[in-house]
């Protein structure tokens, strides 16, 4: 097939290879980090962690309980 050629394959390959760079430059900035020039995280990175905090809890006191229905 005179469709799939190597020039295609390379262009295929080059357009994969900067796509994956400008979505990863997207998410690094998406996501909550670090005030300027200080180390402490935003006030959006601590709401963050305290929810997956809150959810791993919650996760773990529904497991541990589901153990303790009563058998009929």
């Amino acid at each position: 097939m005179g469709i799939y050629n190597r020039r295609n394959a390379v262009m295929g390959w080059f357009t994969w290879l900067v796509a994956k760079r400008i979505l990863k430059k997207k998410a690094r900035e998406a996501i909550p980090g670090t005030i300027e020039g200080t180390g402490r995280p935003n006030k959006g990175a601590i709401v963050s962690l305290l929810a997956v905090a809150g959810a791993a809890l919650w996760f773990w006191y529904s497991q541990s309980h589901e153990d303790e229905t009563p058998g009929y």
